[in-house]
């Protein structure tokens, strides 16, 4: 066990080319961590995921929420939401996010993966509703997670995010590169990550 946490270069970028992200490591203690785990887990109002594939409606394992300052449209994988206001967690947690990473957010998608069994495929976060290059707040608890990123051509960064840690894409990232959450049978507890966004008003 190590007696001291390692210091994160919050400035140094992961990625080699087209693109930025930035890792923050942990803003919170272990106890912070799972406190505000244990909020969002029981206190948001979470919805199964939906897509349209090849015409047939499908139905994820995965939950899902939506938050913003307004009822923002927002559309990914074909389905249509709209923002519900914000909770205090959630604004406390945007407000840490923002003084940390020097950006601004009106809205976040949050996604709830009960084990590791569940997962996200490869893509990008470039729907047009978003600013464009604007910054992707990443903010994370429960079970640690690896975040594979892959350019669009050959090449492929592994990032490991650890609960209550932040991660910050923006630049040219989500134009050139994608990310996916790989499922692990090994991990059999759950995760919520928040994707703090800044939707076109």
């Amino acid at each position: 066990m190590e007696l001291f946490e390692k210091k994160t270069d919050k400035a140094k970028n992961y990625l080699p080319y087209d693109g930025v992200v930035h890792y923050h490591g942990k803003l919170f203690t272990a106890e912070e961590a799972q406190e505000y785990f244990n909020k969002l887990f029981h206190n948001i109002a979470w919805q199964h995921d939906e897509a349209l594939m090849f015409g047939k409606r499908i139905i994820t394992k995965r939950k899902v929420a939506w938050y913003g300052e307004k009822p923002f449209e927002y559309t990914y994988s074909k389905i249509r939401k709209y923002a519900l206001p914000w909770t205090n967690e959630l604004l406390s947690l945007k407000n840490i996010v923002e003084q940390e990473s020097g950006e601004t957010f009106n809205s976040c998608l949050l996604n709830l993966y009960h084990s590791g069994a569940e997962g996200m495929a490869w893509h990008s976060d470039d729907e047009t509703d978003l600013k464009k290059e604007g910054a992707i707040g990443s903010l994370s608890f429960g079970a640690k997670r690896n975040l594979p990123s892959n350019i669009k051509n050959p090449g492929k960064i592994d990032l490991i995010l650890e609960p209550g840690s932040l991660l910050v894409m923006k630049g040219h990232t989500q134009t050139h590169w994608l990310h996916r959450l790989p499922p692990s049978k090994r991990i059999q507890a759950a995760r919520v990550n928040l994707t703090f966004r800044t939707m076109i008003d």
